[in-house]
């Protein structure tokens, strides 16, 4: 175990485990494996590089290096590592965003952006973030089929006419 494990992290989702449902915590997690579902906390969940996680998240702190699917509300900083693979809508009091990492979704940043994402209604009940839309592939484009390669780029010149 490493000293971040025992110190800051003192709660560990290896890399070959698989996590569903809801977690909650006040200190701090490190995901190296998969997890879906719900997590709340008042602590630092990290998604370390190689984690795949699917769920709507509500922090303090959160450290993305993996794969992230979902909605985030983090009521301090966000920040997303140049490995971040991040889809969902967020909303943070402070983001930090790599270069190199990827992030497609809606943000909201600012001191009251985490607060107001969870501002109860008239009827008293809480407004949460619409759900995820759908999945973007990751995967690596395909080569062009043989009938695309025979097509060719059209030239399209600007200037001045030489007739």
């Amino acid at each position: 175990m490493t000293a971040e494990a025992n110190g800051e992290f003192p709660t560990v989702i290896g890399a070959d485990a698989k996590f569903k449902g809801e977690l909650s915590f006040d200190k701090g997690v490190r995901i190296e494996g998969a997890f879906d579902g719900h997590i709340t906390s008042k602590g630092i969940l990290h998604v370390a590089e190689g984690a795949k996680v699917t769920a709507n998240i509500e922090a303090s702190n959160v450290k993305v290096e993996g794969e992230c699917k979902g909605n985030l509300i983090v009521s301090e900083k966000l920040h997303l590592l140049a490995t971040a693979k991040m889809e969902g809508d967020l909303r943070t009091n402070r983001l930090e965003i790599n270069d190199g990492a990827i992030f497609v979704g809606n943000v909201v940043v600012g001191q009251q952006a985490a607060q107001a994402a969870r501002r109860p209604t008239p009827s008293g009940l809480e407004v949460s973030p619409p759900p995820a839309g759908p999945p973007v592939s990751r995967e690596s484009p395909k080569p062009p089929s043989p009938a695309a390669s025979k097509l060719r780029p059209q030239e399209i010149r600007v200037g001045p006419s030489s007739a």
